[in-house]
C-alpha cells in the first residue's frame, strides 16, 4: 500500500469518528453520508467536512436544512463549502422515512 493511501484510510476513519454527533437528527444524517458518499470524497472535500465538523451541532444542521437565524453566516458557509453540503443534504431523510 502506498503512503498516500495509508494516509488517506487514516483521514477517512478519524473523520468518521468525528461524524458522530449529539444531535440525533444531524446524527442520522452523518451517518446515513458516511455509508452513501464517503468513500468518494476528494481530499478537498475531507477538509472542507473537518471544518465543518467544528461548527456548533444547532449551525452545522441549519446548514444541512438551509434554514436558520444566522442567515448570513450560513450562506457564506454554505457557499464555501457547497461540495460537500450538497452531498450531506442528499443524505437526509425523505419524508416517507420520516413519517415512518
Amino acid at each position: 500500500m502506498l503512503n498516500a493511501e495509508i494516509l488517506r484510510e487514516a483521514e477517512q476513519r478519524r473523520l468518521a469518528w468525528r461524524c458522530r454527533r449529539g444531535m440525533l437528527e444531524l446524527d442520522i444524517v452523518l451517518q446515513r453520508f458516511v455509508s452513501e458518499h464517503f468513500n468518494g470524497l476528494t481530499l478537498a472535500e475531507m477538509a472542507q467536512l473537518d471544518l465543518l465538523l467544528e461548527l456548533p451541532d444547532n449551525v452545522f444542521w441549519d446548514l444541512i436544512q438551509e434554514t436558520g437565524t444566522q442567515a448570513a453566516m450560513i450562506t457564506a458557509l454554505a457557499a464555501e463549502h457547497a461540495a460537500v453540503l450538497q452531498k450531506l443534504r442528499l443524505s437526509r431523510p425523505s419524508a416517507e422515512q420520516e413519517a415512518a
